[in-house]
């Protein structure tokens, strides 16, 4: 067991991005190969300093995270800025970038989801056998993670407080899925409806 941490003494920050062809804007299931391009071979997780890359349930999507719990929040988003641009270059010679938002609008996931083939398929398998991953809940996905420690009960009492408080407000500050499979939705939020 790792060493245990109070309450916002650190943090950890996943962000989830798609690849998509720079010229059709369709998704680029070549995780794989960035991953590759960056390390020299084939790996699921890439150390690239403050920030680490890896690859996630599907071919098309990377997450880049911090690299471990951190106690500084005020450089991150610059180091993930460095990361996305490296990326964006790294990607550049196949065509292909990153797509910010919360999930592809024109993807169709039951044509357009490949799973990941490599190290831990065998779990993603599973997964797409128990849940099928086919669909927009879980292969047209984007997401930020921002995971917070607690240190015992009475932390997590007062963590899962504040949570309560502030979730019904994040579809509304952090809404981008208007449109999904090429067609306005009605809603800022799309995404939030097929969780």
């Amino acid at each position: 067991m790792g060493k245990k941490y109070h309450l916002f003494e650190v943090f950890g920050i996943e962000l989830e991005y798609m690849l998509i062809d720079a010229s059709s804007f369709k998704i680029a299931p070549i995780v794989d190969r960035l991953l590759t391009t960056k390390n020299g071979a084939l790996t699921s997780d890439i150390d690239n300093g403050t920030v680490a890359w890896s690859n996630e349930l599907v071919a098309h999507v990377v997450e880049i995270k911090t690299n471990g719990p951190t106690r500084d929040l005020d450089t991150l988003s610059e180091d993930f800025h460095k990361n996305v641009l490296e990326i964006n270059r790294l990607l550049k010679s196949q065509n292909t970038k990153l797509l910010p938002t919360a999930c592809h609008p024109l993807m169709n996931p039951l044509k357009d989801t490949r799973l990941w083939k490599h190290s831990y398929s065998e779990v993603y398998e599973l997964y797409n056998r128990i849940f099928d991953c086919k669909g927009h809940g879980w292969s047209n996905v984007q997401s930020t993670h921002i995971n917070l420690p607690f240190y015992d009960d009475k932390e997590f009492e007062k963590l899962h407080a504040a949570i309560r408080i502030i979730l019904p407000l994040l579809p509304g500050l952090c809404a981008s899925s208007p449109i999904l499979e090429g067609k306005i939705t009605g809603f800022k939020d799309t995404r939030l409806g097929i969780l």
